[in-house]
């Protein structure tokens, strides 16, 4: 029996719509393909740049307990040291003086100029000990300042206004919370963190910030205005970030922004998003088949 096939809109008759969804189904296919290698290599991306920071991190810190074990030896020798030559003196004062109580107080004298001379060295290598150390540290504040920079490039910009942060929060990647914190020691609920301000300094654009999250309290002193402090949440797959763009007298004003949605809702919304862009493109070519317009006008 030959079947009742009606041209469509464009001449062409319900098999030829039928191929051409499915094309349509495989540029679908293909652009879901290359979106999620895309997104791979971003978070390879990621992951390379902060394995990288993370490993200066850990020679700064390597570097640190190095020297700090070195000022310990040294400490424990100059101690040995100092402690014997004192009971040597002693021993030989009293030893001096019994026998020649004219020559004990020159020798006396040259046992305490030499103590002295080894105690300017001790003083000399740790002040240089000490150089070291804040120049380790300066270093180790580098690092973190480009990890953070770096953490900052890949997840977004910082605000410095009201203006910005409207134009964040329009991207619709993340929830933004605003806040004004005065200067008190109470806590104060700003989306998934408690904030509290203890310090402003309006001449340096610098605070002090106390935190509960997770029922844990943090603290973060002498922060800079623009600085971005992250917070890592048990319920977040992201971190939280929390930003001060104003400084005032016993006042700060900022934000905090946060994932928009928790990885369980993302894992639904994808297979969501993937059963209703496949499932449209495998049940419309069915459609001319199954109810085939009727070009017969009504008598």
């Amino acid at each position: 029996m030959e079947e009742n096939l009606e041209p469509n809109e464009n001449g062409h008759f319900g098999k030829l719509d039928s191929s051409a969804m499915n094309r349509w189904l495989i540029v679908a296919v293909v652009a879901l393909i290359v979106a999620a290698g895309l997104a791979v290599g971003y978070g390879y991306r990621q992951q390379i740049m902060a394995s990288h920071m993370a490993a200066q991190a850990s020679v700064a810190n390597a570097t640190i307990n190095e020297m700090q074990g070195q000022l310990n030896t040294l400490t424990a020798k100059l101690n040995d040291v100092t402690a014997a030559q004192q009971a040597a003196a002693a021993a030989a004062q009293a030893k001096t003086a019994s026998a020649h109580p004219n020559v004990g107080g020159k020798k006396v004298s040259t046992e305490s100029k030499r103590l002295k001379e080894i105690q300017a060295r001790i003083d000399a290598q740790q002040k240089q000990l000490k150089e070291t150390q804040d120049e380790v540290a300066k270093n180790r504040s580098d690092l973190e300042g480009n990890l953070n920079s770096t953490r900052d490039e890949l997840n977004g910009s910082i605000a410095k206004t009201h203006e910005e942060l409207v134009a964040l929060a329009k991207r619709g990647e993340r929830s933004y919370f605003e806040f004004d914190l005065t200067k008190s020691k109470q806590f104060q609920r700003v989306g998934p963190v408690t904030l509290s301000l203890r310090k402003a300094d309006t001449k340096h654009k610098s605070f002090d910030l106390q935190m509960i999250v997770d029922d844990n309290r943090l603290t973060k002193k002498n922060v800079n205005l623009y600085e971005p402090i992250w917070i890592h949440t048990e319920n977040e797959s992201q971190p939280v970030q929390i930003v001060v763009n104003k400084v005032e007298k016993n006042l700060v004003h900022g934000y905090v922004s946060a994932p928009k949605y928790k990885p369980s809702e993302l894992a639904v919304s994808s297979t969501g998003a993937a059963a209703a862009a496949i499932t449209p493109a495998v049940e419309h070519p069915q459609s001319p088949d199954q109810n085939p317009p009727s070009s017969k006008q009504p008598e």
